[in-house]
């Protein structure tokens, strides 16, 4: 990877994508803010591991909800059975 230095780049060193880990919850600057960013991030994870954008499932979850999604089928908007939905549609 060109870092713009003589030196290669060291292993994670400029790299374009988002990385989240726990350091990154130091920033939050409040312990509620901290639970916030590790919820997002717990969300953002198991998005990747179920290899689902994390935007259009959060959209089409809150499009849902908001639409008034019924209590009694919200185990539809789990991030699994949008991961199969998803790519039936595909």
């Amino acid at each position: 990877m060109d870092n713009g230095h003589d030196k290669p780049a060291r292993h994670g060193q400029n790299e374009r994508e988002l990385t989240l880990t726990r350091k990154n919850a130091l920033f939050a600057g409040h312990e509620v803010g901290a639970e916030n960013w590790a919820l997002l991030a717990s969300l953002i994870a198991n998005c990747k591991m179920c290899d689902v954008d994390p935007v259009s499932y959060l959209s089409d979850t809150l499009r849902a909800l908001l639409d008034g999604h019924p209590r009694s089928r919200i185990d539809d908007l789990m991030l699994w059975n949008f991961a199969a939905a998803s790519s039936r549609a595909a």
